[in-house]
C-alpha cells in the first residue's frame, strides 16, 4: 500500500464517521425539539440529512474497498445498485441545498407573507420533485447499464464500459444533462437566492448603522470606548452576513465543482484522468456530506441549544446510573461484612 492510498483510505473512513455522527445528531435534534419540527425548512434539512447518511453507509464504504483492493470491491450487479444510489443521493442532496436557499430567500424578501408562500405542503412538493428528478436519472443509468465500477474514481458510479463505446453520444448527453440539471441548476439557485439575501442583509445593516451613528452623536456624554465597541459590532454584523453566504456557496463549489468538471472533461476521447485526481474529487464530494450538518444546522443557535440539552440529559442519566451502581456496590459490601460479623 502506498502512502497516498493510505491517506485516501483514512480520509474516507474519517468522512464516513463524521458524516454519520453529525447527520444523526441533526436527526436527533429534530426528534427532541418540537420547535425545530415546526419550522418548514426542517423538511429540506431532514431530506438532506437522510441522503448524507445513506451516502456514508452505502457509497463511502464502496469507495474505501475500491481503493483498498485496487479493483471492483463487489460483484457487478451490486456495484450497479451502489452506482444507482450514488446518482440518486448526490442529486437529491444538491437539490435539497437549492431548496434551502430558496426558502431563505422567501423568508428574507417576503417576511410578512412567508407563512403563506412557504407551507409544509409546498416544502413536501419540492422534496417530491427532488426525488422525481433524482430517480429519473438514476433509473435511466440503471436501465441503460451505465453504472458500474469506474477505476478512475475507484467507485461504483456512472461509467461507460469499453463494450458500450457505441453509445458514447447518448452517454455524453446523459452525463451533461445530469450535471446541468443537478450541479449547475442548484448552483444558479444558490447564487441567485443567497446574493439577494446578502443584498437585503447589507441594506438592513446600513439602516441600523445610520440609526446607531445618529444615536451615538446625540449621546455626547457616552464614553469613547462604548462608541468604538458599537461601531466594531456594526462591522462584525456586516462581515458575519458576508461570511455565511460565502460558506454556503463556497462549500458547494469547492466540494462539487472539481468532480463535475472532471466528469465532463473525461468525455473528450483524448483526455486521460489520473486515478489519484479522480479519487480526490470523489472524496471532496464526500466531504460535503460531512460538512453539511455544520453549514446548515449544528452551528446555529437553535440546534446547539437542543444538542447541548440532549448531551446534558445523557450525562446526568449516566451519572445517575453510575451513582446507583456505586451505591448498590457499597450496599452489597456492607451486607457481606455484616454477614461475616454475624
Amino acid at each position: 500500500m502506498t502512502i497516498p492510498e493510505f491517506l485516501l483510505e483514512v480520509s474516507i473512513v474519517v468522512m464516513a464517521v463524521v458524516s454519520v455522527v453529525t447527520n444523526m445528531s441533526v436527526l436527533l435534534c429534530f426528534t427532541q425539539s418540537s420547535e425545530l419540527r415546526s419550522h418548514v425548512p426542517g423538511v429540506f434539512v431532514l431530506n438532506l440529512s437522510f441522503s448524507n447518511i445513506l451516502l456514508a453507509f452505502i457509497n463511502m464504504p464502496s469507495t474505501f474497498f475500491g481503493v483498498a483492493k485496487s479493483g471492483e470491491p463487489f460483484g457487478n450487479l451490486f456495484c450497479q445498485l451502489v452506482g444507482f444510489a450514488e446518482t440518486f443521493l448526490t442529486t437529491n442532496s444538491m437539490l435539497s441545498m437549492a431548496a434551502l436557499s430558496l426558502d431563505r430567500w422567501i423568508a428574507v424578501m417576503f417576511p410578512l407573507s412567508y407563512s403563506s408562500k412557504m407551507r409544509y405542503r409546498d416544502a413536501i412538493l419540492m422534496v417530491l420533485y427532488s426525488w422525481l428528478q433524482s430517480l429519473t436519472f438514476s433509473l435511466t443509468q440503471l436501465l441503460m447499464d451505465w453504472g458500474g465500477y469506474n477505476p478512475t474514481y475507484a467507485s461504483c458510479t456512472v461509467h461507460l464500459t469499453t463494450e458500450g463505446r457505441s453509445q458514447l453520444a447518448a452517454y455524453a448527453t446523459f452525463t451533461v444533462l445530469l450535471h446541468c440539471s443537478s450541479f449547475t441548476f442548484s448552483l444558479a439557485v444558490l447564487c441567485f437566492s443567497y446574493l439577494k439575501v446578502l443584498r437585503v442583509a447589507k441594506s438592513h445593516c446600513k439602516r441600523i448603522d445610520v440609526i446607531t451613528v445618529q444615536t451615538l452623536l446625540l449621546l455626547v456624554d457616552i464614553h469613547p470606548s462604548v462608541k468604538e465597541r458599537c461601531l466594531a459590532e456594526q462591522k462584525k454584523r456586516r462581515q458575519r452576513a458576508t461570511k455565511k453566504i460565502c460558506i454556503f456557496i463556497g462549500s458547494f463549489v469547492f466540494c462539487y465543482s472539481p468532480y463535475v468538471i472532471t466528469r465532463l472533461v473525461e468525455l473528450l476521447p483524448s483526455v486521460h484522468i489520473p486515478q489519484y485526481w479522480g479519487i480526490t474529487t470523489k472524496c471532496l464530494c464526500y466531504a460535503k456530506a460531512s460538512s453539511d450538518p455544520f453549514v446548515y444546522c449544528l452551528l446555529r443557535h437553535q440546534y446547539r441549544k437542543v444538542l447541548i440539552r440532549i448531551i446534558a440529559c445523557f450525562l446526568r442519566k449516566d451519572h445517575y446510573l453510575l451513582s446507583a451502581s456505586s451505591w448498590s456496590s457499597t450496599f452489597d459490601t456492607t451486607e457481606d461484612n455484616c454477614a461475616r460479623t454475624t
